[in-house]
């Protein structure tokens, strides 16, 4: 037991060494010998810790989605309705200030970048782009049916809010002068209000 704080500490460099690797090179590119060097450790204990690149991955992808969970976390610590709860998720998700990390945005553009070329990055972001949309498809239904509206659109309302954050995150690492700042949030919760007054009671 002595020795298991040192091995999730290690494994956490790791990880944070190709975060830092795929924004510089990207997946394919972040070999292991980049990956040690960046956490600064050696190749030989990467492999102690981990088999492959892929489980390295894996691991990244879900500190990025526990950073993800912690920011909406604390974001919600003051939600006491399902519009409370939503908007917390989005301003999590897409809202400049306190928990807004640009090198997890960049790592995350580049994993999805990755995924369109290379199995098992594509698998591993597809679970993850899942877990999203289920996430926010629950809080949208809540909130419709608090409104008194429909819920049965609400599939394609989650598929193009998820579409809309993905295609911001892009933008914030591609182009980050071109949009005006703090755009992303404000417009997500704009058009989800505009959809849930259109609907009918």
């Amino acid at each position: 037991m002595a020795n298991r704080p040192n091995s999730e500490q290690r494994r956490a460099e790791i990880v944070n060494g190709l975060l830092l690797a795929i924004a510089e090179q990207g997946y394919a590119k972040a070999t292991i010998q980049l990956i040690a060097q960046r956490a600064g450790l050696t190749p030989g204990l990467l492999h102690y810790h981990f088999k492959t690149k892929a489980e390295i991955l894996v691991e990244l992808v879900k500190t990025l989605s526990d950073q993800f969970s912690s920011r909406y976390a604390a974001l919600a610590t003051s939600a006491r309705t399902p519009q409370d709860f939503l908007f917390a998720y989005v301003n999590a998700r897409l809202a400049k200030g306190d928990g807004e990390n640009p090198a997890v945005v960049a790592a995350w553009v580049m994993i999805g970048s990755e995924a369109v070329r290379l199995p098992e990055v594509r698998e591993i972001y597809q679970q993850a782009i899942a877990k999203e949309f289920s996430l926010l498809k629950g809080l949208l239904k809540a909130y419709l049916a608090s409104q008194g509206k429909p819920v049965r659109g609400v599939d394609k309302l989650a598929a193009g809010m998820v579409a809309l954050m993905e295609g911001a995150f892009q933008i914030a690492s591609g182009a980050p002068d071109v949009m005006p700042s703090g755009y992303a949030a404000s417009t997500a919760i704009k058009l989800i209000q505009r959809y849930v007054d259109g609907e009918p009671a």
